[in-house]
């Protein structure tokens, strides 16, 4: 059989979007001479349409775009494509999220995913109902186990740490049913390593049944997930096979034999290194936040410094640099230094560049706070009014030429709290917002791996918001390689303090670190929404309340 896996870039509620992309995909698919395309999960409606599944009348017409959908496959091939389907029964949550089978202009069958992730950015248990086991389906006189997503991630309590659904694997039970090809069609989200766990995942299962293993991922941006794709087929024996291109769309032909178990398709592109497929995914998500909400440009503040001269390449990789904008807005505190390194970042980057000076309003702002803020010495307080006045300027420059305001803040300050309310967290998308500031480093030398395009000064400067005179990011945090690894421990790895302080770190350092990650969750909760890229990022997937007090018996 000739397979496609299409590895589409589906837009949330854009159901004639989504299915016109797929009806030119089932074409081409044909001029190929496919049997089979395979799509991904929900990519009739896009993922995750969260609150949108509570519209009945919404459901109702994604119901709709498949059935046209499926007119299309009256002259093959036929299609596996994700899809809401409504639960007639008189009990149970009201959605199945289904794998349906269209073929000869029909809906054949549909599969519906039996695990439901509820941990992490996933929600899936609030809408839909767990299924149960079902049989495996026939397309082109070939049984297929078709699978979705999550169902294919309970092999191994290794993969996790601890198995979180008890005696179901829907993989193992479509083998054992009679399936001669397995397919998972999924909506797998980014994160480091991720790849590579997949790929150890699918070898497990193809190796433990014998059996070819076809996974179809989504791609592109949707909020603050972004889908790398990386689709790929295992055959019987557990070689890979076939991989797709990584963050992009592509269609994956593949020639698959189920009575030998083969696969034979091609390798799209070696495998990225981690910190290509960080920055990759940070391109891609920024392009996709800015096209899917409208927007054709975006600016940035730009300080000189090696977070925002970060968030200006990827912008304009993203965007292209014609439709980015940077703003250099000094103080009185601000280094020649820095103001050399911001303009020559515009110029190497080639995005429009222009200079708004902050002096005249902060000394009007410290004119007219002088008879109230009288007998007191100047402070963190004087230092968010720059700050305040800069997120003032940028917010007036997007609302007058609708411009997409990135936020430049690195995951290191938005952990710890180094950073402003309304201020330089003022924004629509949080571009870097869960990039540790080590990884900062890496990833601008990345950029620069064939020229300068960040100003080394940028690089190897200490950092510093300049918000006081002689002032360093060091004089309130810990060293970065310090508190990285502390903040890592804590949010991703999830360890109390003690154990992170047997570990090797001093105990006075971690309960800092600890005491202001706390402390600054009512930042978090009013910062823009943010590009995830590690296991663990501030928004959706991390859940903490912002009035507590913990403490200990």
């Amino acid at each position: 059989m000739k397979i496609a896996l299409a590895q589409e870039d589906p837009t949330v509620g854009d159901l004639a979007g989504n299915v016109a992309r797929f009806e030119s995909t089932l074409e081409r698919a044909r001029g190929l001479g496919c049997d089979l395309v395979v799509g991904t999960e929900l990519a009739v409606c896009g993922y995750p349409p969260r609150d949108l599944l509570e519209r009945k009348g919404f459901v109702r017409d994604a119901w709709a775009a498949l059935l046209r959908l499926a007119k299309a496959t009256s002259r093959g091939p036929a299609l596996i494509v994700g899809v809401p389907e409504e639960n007639r029964n008189d009990e149970g949550r009201p959605l199945w999220n289904s794998a349906a089978v269209l073929e000869k202009g029909e809906v054949k069958a549909t599969v519906r995913k039996r695990l439901l992730p509820t941990y992490d950015v996933f929600d899936e248990d609030r809408y839909f109902e767990p299924a149960p086991a079902q049989a495996p389906v026939a397309i082109a006189g070939v049984p297929f186990g078709i699978t979705v997503c999550e169902d294919m991630w309970c092999a191994d309590p290794t993969f996790r740490g601890r198995r979180l659904y008890r005696n179901i694997d829907p993989v193992a039970d479509a083998a054992k049913r009679g399936a001669k090809v397995l397919v998972n069609i999924s909506a797998s989200p980014f994160h480091r390593a991720k790849v590579t766990l997949r790929h150890e995942l699918v070898r497990a299962h193809a190796l433990a049944h014998g059996l070819p293993f076809l996974f179809a991922n989504q791609v592109g941006g949707n909020d603050e997930l972004v889908f790398d794709g990386s689709s790929f087929a295992f055959d019987s024996r557990g070689r890979l096979s076939a991989r797709s291109r990584s963050f992009e769309e592509d269609l994956l032909v593949l020639e698959v034999d189920p009575a030998a178990g083969t696969v034979v398709g091609p390798s799209r592109e070696e495998k990225p290194s981690e910190i290509e497929e960080v920055y990759r995914a940070l391109v891609l998500g920024t392009r996709d936040y800015a096209r899917k909400c409208g927007f054709q440009r975006a600016l940035l503040g730009l300080s000189g410094g090696i977070d925002s001269a970060l968030t200006a390449a990827i912008a304009a990789d993203a965007l292209g640099p014609a439709n980015v904008l940077g703003v250099s807005m000094p103080s009185r505190f601000s280094s020649q230094g820095s103001k050399d390194d911001a303009h020559a970042l515009a110029r190497n980057l080639g995005i429009r560049y222009t200079t708004i000076p902050i002096e005249p309003m902060f000394e009007a702002f410290l004119a007219s706070l002088a008879e109230p803020f009288v007998g007191r010495r100047p402070d963190v307080t004087e230092e968010n009014v720059q700050a305040r006045i800069r997120g003032t300027i940028l917010m007036a420059l997007s609302n007058k030429f609708a411009d997409l305001l990135l936020t430049t803040g690195n995951k290191s300050e938005m952990a710890t709290g180094y950073c402003t309310l309304y201020g330089d967290m003022a924004g629509g998308l949080a571009v870097i917002s869960d990039v540790p500031k080590m990884l900062v480093y890496e990833l601008s030398r990345f950029v620069n791996r064939a020229g300068e395009r960040i100003p080394l000064a940028s690089i190897e400067k200490p950092p510093s918001a300049e918000l006081r005179p002689d002032q360093k990011d060091e004089d309130s945090l810990p060293p970065y390689r310090v508190l990285d690894q502390i903040l890592d421990l804590y949010i991703e790895e999830m360890l109390e303090p003690e154990a992170i302080v047997a570990r090797g770190f001093a105990p006075d350092v971690v309960s800092e670190v600890v005491r202001m990650v706390e402390r600054n969750e009512y930042k978090r909760k009013q910062a823009p929404p943010g590009l995830k890229v590690t296991s663990k990022a501030f928004g959706v997937g991390r859940r903490y309340p912002i009035a507590k007090r913990l403490t200990k018996l």
